[in-house]
């Protein structure tokens, strides 16, 4: 949502413009009974703040905002009375980011503790403090505090691995129903159209790019965290934290080792002691910093102008996400908003670039390592307007409407040597663990998978269900790994579109063994073309490892990098055949760890290896095929596996006959019944910590069927939410899953819904060993 909701009505059965605003009640309002003196529904006062702290000749764009429903601690209208802060918690968030924000929802579905402030930030500058219109000093000081939810800009997107995680919490229909869908691609080269069809296609039930504001998103969370009592504490920053050597070593999950001072918007200081603190704190983590952890990777010489407006073009796929490349002048990147508003990214040239280079924020060590938004004035909207002509030359642009966003924004690609402390009570998440180029829309996208892989896992060990040393270092060589290869992905298509020779940086062999077979060397190689350029960067002791790169004098790009047309459309068809899953985050294979063991299995009969009983591999995205669950609802696997930390007994019983109905029984029996105490069910939690599927062929009368024809599957049939498994052997979730009906399977799909391992319903032991690597009695 770029600008304030405009009056409507919906008199007439749908949404028509009105003159009056339709949430102002009626001044005459009163009580047809005749008493109108009691308590009765008062709007909460809205403020219109400026979007933007740059302008075009067409003057200022506004929002309206509802600073008590989402300030927080900062409302001008005091905090709820019901709020009352405790002083020890499971987890202190210190960043209300998405990240942060989006660690809380996993917290709060966990039944877990928690505290989440947002540091102070301030990004208004004097240039503009001057320029601002009296009539709009509210929306200076709205601006000027960071108290409130993202006004505009930034992340745009969501990929359908973030919808599909969102959706175990119950949030993913108000994010994807929120604005366009993007399904198809545009690119031109030199002018010329280089390439045109569908795009971002996948196996999800949310397929394609959905396009929702980052301030939409923020203020989604937010509410949710209201629902569930819980208010961001605002312009509160951690002032310093310590780590109790002696309680963290201890066996007793209920100490609180973090120690930690917070302090307010007025200086008062608060002591809060938490289990773990997670800096979700930015670009530039002061948390990281303190951590000594090194951040390594590329700071490149490519600026961006950043501009969310309505545009006038007669360039005929404004309306489709794409890229236009001049070999000459630079990329542009097109992604069509709400309301008819446009995000235009320009590759600004080498003339601009230059001073920026020299301006007082890229001196500063903090911005040449993180890259992120240069608060400078010396380009201009008209200017980077300018150069998106060169580049879309024939076509034409120009400004239809005032900017929603602009920003100049210089791009780095780094990630954190470790995304946790040595004794596993301090994590980074976000920007505070990697930052990137804005290809690929990841690092919103990114956030939440960070999230949701980290908050289930410091849940379980908050509660004394997992053994911390076991299970939190998978947090870093998990998402480590994934944030390795988005440096390196993103960063070729980068290159491309901005006919860069900026080597792309390897990042997969700096910090601890991300637990990679020799057959993952990982997939960027082979790809056609000059801007497959890599550099391996090896491992150092405690200083980042960079690759930094000076601007060349000049206005143009730099030729050589260029590539043909020819070269071009090579380059496409093998990087998005290659990458195109990857870049909506449902390929996201982890390395082995506890977490997912190797794949292949010793039999015990002559050494021989055994085939698993199910196709889909350890350590990648769980699928989700159509299930029905009753004889009138029929809908996703993930439905039935909630984001409350709880791991997923998904277990495929083909038809429940034959020699597969012996193996569930030895299931049943030695794992569900009332008898079973010593089983890994009963032994590490049982509902708490497991949830149980039984999925099964046939309509659901006849799996009811068959499961009653005998009581040897009562304890399984009582224990499990069963989904039959009707539709046609080429489409069913037997098949996706490649089960093997001879033994049918039990996958062990994780919290984050990843796949753990799976095994034959039967073989019990496999499953207890792998459980007792990391839960806790």
């Amino acid at each position: 949502m770029a600008h304030s909701i405009l009056p409507h009505t919906h008199e007439n059965g749908f949404r028509q413009p009105a003159k009056d605003p339709h949430w102002v009640l009626p001044e005459d309002s009163w009580d047809e009974t005749g008493d109108d003196a009691g308590p009765q529904y008062e709007v909460p006062p809205s403020v219109e703040i400026v979007t933007s702290t740059r302008h075009n000749d067409l003057g200022f764009n506004v929002l309206r905002v509802w600073p008590t429903l989402h300030d927080g601690t900062a409302s001008p209208h005091g905090c709820p009375t019901w709020w009352n802060p405790r002083d020890k918690v499971d987890v202190l968030i210190c960043g209300a980011g998405p990240s942060g924000l989006e660690v809380a929802l996993s917290c709060l579905r966990q039944g877990l503790t928690f505290r989440i402030i947002g540091q102070f930030i301030s990004f208004v500058t004097p240039f503009y403090r001057h320029h601002l219109q009296p009539s709009h000093s509210e929306a200076y000081k709205q601006l000027d505090k960071n108290t409130a939810p993202l006004a505009a800009g930034r992340a745009d997107g969501v990929q359908p691995r973030f919808l599909e995680t969102l959706s175990t919490w119950g949030l993913a229909t108000e994010v994807h129903e929120e604005g366009p869908l993007i399904e198809r691609t545009a690119i031109y080269h030199n002018g010329q159209l280089l390439h045109h069809g569908r795009s971002h296609q996948s196996d999800s039930r949310y397929r394609g790019l959905h396009i929702i504001t980052q301030g939409q998103i923020e203020r989604i969370f937010v509410r949710d965290l209201l629902r569930h009592r819980v208010v961001v504490e605002r312009a509160t920053t951690l002032k310093e934290y310590s780590i109790d050597s002696a309680l963290t070593a201890s066996k007793d999950h209920s100490v609180y080792p973090v120690q930690c001072v917070i302090q307010d918007a007025e200086g008062k200081e608060t002591a809060v002691q938490a289990k773990f603190l997670v800096g979700s704190d930015g670009a530039s983590s002061a948390i990281r910093r303190k951590l000594q952890i090194p951040f390594d990777g590329i700071s490149t010489d490519i600026y961006w102008g950043i501009m969310d407006c309505i545009f006038e073009t007669d360039y005929p796929h404004a309306w489709i996400f794409g890229s236009v490349v001049s070999t000459e002048h630079g990329g542009c990147v097109i992604i069509p908003r709400e309301n008819g508003y446009i995000r235009l990214y320009t590759q600004l040239n080498i003339s601009q670039t230059g001073p920026l280079a020299a301006s007082r924020q890229a001196r500063d060590p903090s911005f040449a390592e993180s890259g992120g938004q240069v608060d400078i004035h010396s380009i201009t909207p008209e200017e980077v307007l300018e150069q998106a002509n060169r580049i879309f030359a024939p076509y034409k642009l120009s400004f239809a409407a005032p900017l929603s966003w602009f920003a100049v924004w210089k791009i780095s690609e780094r990630v954190a040597r470790s995304f946790s402390s040595d004794d596993h009570r301090v994590h980074l998440v976000g920007d505070a663990a990697h930052v990137h180029s804005v290809m690929g829309a990841f690092g919103l996208n990114a956030s939440i998978l960070d999230a949701a892989n980290l908050g289930w896992k410091i849940g379980l060990c908050a509660k004394g269900k997992a053994d911390s040393s076991a299970l939190l270092p998978t947090y870093d060589r998990e998402r480590r790994l994934h944030a390795a290869n988005i440096i390196e992905i993103s960063g070729k298509y980068l290159r491309f579109v901005c006919s860069s020779q900026v080597p792309t940086a390897r990042l997969h062999y700096l910090g601890a063994d991300l637990g990679l077979e020799e057959r993952e060397t990982y997939k960027t190689n082979g790809l056609n073309g000059v801007h497959d350029a890599v550099q391996i960067l090896p491992p150092s002791s405690t200083e980042a490892v960079s690759i930094s790169v000076e601007s060349n004098s000049g206005d143009k790009q730099n030729v050589s990098a260029a590539l043909t047309r020819d070269e071009a459309k090579a380059f496409l068809h093998d990087f998005f055949t290659q990458h195109g899953q990857f870049l909506l985050g449902v390929d996201a294979e982890y390395g082995t760890s506890c977490l997912n063991p190797s794949t292949q299995r010793i039999n015990g009969v002559n050494g021989a290896q055994r085939a698993p009983p199910v196709k889909v591999k350890n350590g990648v995205r769980a699928p989700n095929p159509r299930v029905c669950f009753d004889d009138s609802h029929t809908g996703y696997l993930y439905d039935k596996l909630p984001g409350d930390g709880r791991f997923h007994l998904v277990i495929f019983g083909s038809n429940l006959l034959g020699p597969v109905r012996q193996r569930l029984r030895i299931f049943s029996e030695a794992i569900l019944s009332k008898k079973s105490t010593g089983g890994f069910y009963a032994r590490f939690g049982g509902a708490e910590v497991f949830n149980i599927v039984l999925v099964a062929k046939g309509t659901p009368f006849e799996i009811e069927e068959n499961l009653s024809v005998r009581e040897d599957l009562a304890a399984l049939r009582d224990a499990a939410t069963v989904l039959a498994d009707d539709r046609a052997p080429d489409e069913d979730a037997h098949s996706t899953w490649g089960v093997n009906h001879r033994t049918g399977a039990i996958v062990v799909i994780r919290p984050d819904l990843w796949v753990g391992i799976s095994a034959v319903p039967d073989d019990t032991e496999e499953l207890d060993s792998y459980f007792s690597t990391f839960l806790l009695a």
